[in-house]
């Protein structure tokens, strides 16, 4: 009996495994030697998951299919951050882009994690740039320069490009989503950091939630336990916003 009131509280009292996609930064130079390229995650992230109760594990980028499969097999659910632009070839568009603003490395390994994750169903947690290799890694393609983007008539148009410890525009989320029941709201203000959003939808997905000037803000997927992909960083927020903080939680939950 003593034995099972431990092993009880154990299950209780233990965190899910939260894998976390990494970020990548290229090394730099230490007086006359490069130093390796850095595999990081950013601390308001990895703090957003501990504050909602998960246990966050830091990945390796790889593209490793094996290597991957281990990883999805091991975490009970998955989280992956923003960063740089996903290069618009993934999805046959070959037109000449910046590489400057891309990251191959990230690709690589993001877009296959992505469908083992999806296919498992695990739970899974995208921002910013996440949000936009979640769409491309299930077929869809991305619109690469957000203030070229026709707004929506009669509304106030934002930057949705240089703020991220403060909000700046509101979010309408659709009634009965995923993101209206993990959020606890219809509609409230989140920060903006991108040039980049969601266009053609991937395989599954639907649009859940758009800004007030019409821009593309979060995609899930009906279905599955909990896919949710946000284009703010609430990463920066959750300390600040029941709302945000509320999508982290949430995410843990489903864990």
């Amino acid at each position: 009996m003593v034995e099972n009131e431990a092993q009880t509280k154990m299950s209780q009292s233990r965190r899910p495994i939260i894998l976390v996609a990494a970020r990548y930064e290229e090394g730099h130079l230490h007086k006359t030697e490069k130093l390796a390229p850095n595999e990081c995650g950013a601390t308001v992230f990895i703090d957003a998951i501990l504050a909602a109760g998960g246990l966050p594990v830091q990945m390796a980028l790889t593209d490793d299919e094996d290597v991957l499969d281990q990883y999805v097999e091991l975490a009970d659910g998955v989280a992956i951050p923003g960063g740089p632009d996903v290069d618009p070839k993934l999805w046959g568009d070959e037109r000449p882009y910046d590489e400057s603003l891309l990251c191959h490395v990230r690709d690589a390994c993001e877009v296959p994690l992505v469908r083992k994750v999806v296919e498992a169903d695990k739970p899974l947690f995208t921002t910013c740039r996440g949000t936009q290799v979640l769409n491309v890694a299930l077929g869809g393609s991305l619109d690469m320069d957000v203030p070229s983007i026709p707004r929506r008539q009669g509304s106030t148009s934002h930057d949705h490009a240089d703020l991220l410890t403060r909000t700046c525009h509101e979010v309408e989320i659709d009634e009965g989503s995923l993101l209206a029941r993990a959020s606890g709201s219809r509609g409230y203000c989140v920060n903006s950091a991108h040039h980049c959003c969601v266009k053609d939808l991937g395989d599954g997905l639907v649009l859940s939630a758009s800004s007030d000037d019409g821009i593309p803000e979060c995609v899930e997927m009906p279905g599955k336990r909990f896919v949710l992909g946000v284009q703010w960083h609430p990463e920066y927020t959750w300390e600040k916003s029941e709302e945000d903080f509320n999508l982290w939680k949430a995410f843990v939950a489903a864990c």
